[in-house]
């Protein structure tokens, strides 16, 4: 008999997208380094890949989380 049991960390009704599998799981399945959530529902869930990328796409853009320097320069750029 085992003096301690594994428990999972998620509740009934958390949904994650697993990066690993691809897939979106009902509680943690997997660790928490290959998971994103959690989220209320698993259409949610099968949208994490999608809003990751929208919120990228956003901040790439977001002058406040821009290394670029205030003429468009890239970092480490000179201008001639």
């Amino acid at each position: 008999m085992a003096l301690f049991k594994r428990r999972g960390t998620g509740k009934p009704g958390e949904w994650y997208y697993c990066l690993e599998h691809r897939k979106v799981e009902e509680g943690p399945e997997c660790p928490a380094k290959d998971r994103m959530g959690p989220y209320a529902t698993p259409a949610e869930a099968s949208g994490a890949m999608e809003k990751a990328a929208e919120r990228d796409e956003e901040w790439s853009r977001d002058p406040r989380w821009n290394d670029a320097g205030a003429s468009g320069e890239e970092p480490g750029e000179q201008q001639p």
